[in-house]
């Protein structure tokens, strides 16, 4: 599975940006798509994702009511829609991809995704 990340730029400070995340390979209902994002200096975390099958959703409590996943699955991409930014948001994003393998799983972790894109910049201006 290959990822390719898009839509990063500078923006300023309450504005909007749109990050795209096109997946290539064999992918299925059966995987999770996020995001993650890593400021400099700081360990990466996670922001959004969302399953495949069912599209449940999931959030960082940073970004709950602004940020927004949802995907096409007829185009296997994956969206993050990002309103009211702030210049915390600045970050390099990655989009990551992985299959669910067990009933019991958290979509927050890092080891749930297999595969990860190139990051994209957002950078936020006061």
């Amino acid at each position: 599975v290959q990822l390719q990340a898009s839509g990063g730029g500078l923006v300023q400070a309450g504005g909007s940006l749109r990050l795209s995340c096109a997946a290539s390979g064999r992918t299925s209902d059966g995987y999770a798509m996020g995001w993650f994002r890593q400021a400099p200096g700081k360990e990466r975390e996670f922001v959004a994702a969302i399953t495949l099958g069912r599209s449940r959703t999931t959030y960082a409590d940073s970004v709950k009511g602004r940020f927004t996943i949802s995907r096409d699955n007829a185009k296997i991409t994956v969206y993050l829609q990002m309103m009211s930014l702030k210049p915390e948001d600045t970050a390099v994003y990655y989009c990551a991809a992985g299959p669910i393998r067990s009933v019991i799983y958290d979509l927050r972790l890092q080891t749930m995704y297999t595969y990860w894109g190139q990051g994209t910049q957002v950078t936020v201006s006061s």
